[in-house]
């Protein structure tokens, strides 16, 4: 029973990090502002770092199972 919301909450978190990371590599790429009005490489940064985050968190909720 334990194993469902792990499930769930790490798809959540894998999903959303890996989306974050996806958009923000496509707004870096095409040299588009991540946030406005934040420097463009402190809000990639903060961005990548998040995303990179929300990856572990899904990752460590899968090895609950």
């Amino acid at each position: 029973m334990e194993s469902g919301p792990a499930v769930f909450a790490g798809m959540v978190f894998a999903l959303f990090g890996g989306g974050l990371l996806v958009w923000t590599a496509a707004r870096v790429r095409h040299r588009g502002p991540v946030a406005h009005g934040v420097s463009p490489v402190a809000s990639a940064s903060l961005a990548t770092l998040a995303a990179l985050i929300t990856l572990a968190l899904g990752a460590w909720c899968f090895t609950r199972l």
